[in-house]
């Protein structure tokens, strides 16, 4: 079993940045990618970007790779993700994902 609890989401204006972190425990949890997700009040949650323990795969929704970085910090068991120049329409709940397990969001709300 996996467990991951997020932090770092907060309010900022349009045009800040926040960095969201997942920590990482649990039994063989390097086997997996870890994901972010995020849903907006009203739509169903969706693909942000995705990191793998090892290696250096990295994967991006294409609407956001410009402004949000994933990274991982293995020693600390810990997923980053980096959002820049944040817009309104960024507001939303951020999941962290590794194969079936979830952690409980983070919110992130961007005033205009």
């Amino acid at each position: 079993q996996v467990q991951l609890v997020e932090s770092g989401g907060g309010l900022v204006q349009a045009g800040g940045s926040l960095r969201l972190a997942c920590a990482v425990s649990g039994r063989d949890f390097t086997k997996h990618a870890v994901n972010w997700y995020r849903q907006a009040p009203g739509s169903e949650r969706a693909f942000v970007a995705t990191i793998f323990w090892t290696g250096s795969s990295i994967y991006y929704a294409d609407s956001l790779k410009d402004r949000f970085t994933i990274s991982r910090d293995n020693a600390r068991r810990t997923v980053y993700l980096q959002m820049n120049s944040l817009k309104p329409e960024d507001t939303a709940v951020y999941y962290c994902n590794s194969a079936t397990y979830w952690g409980q969001g983070t919110q992130v709300t961007v005033s205009s």
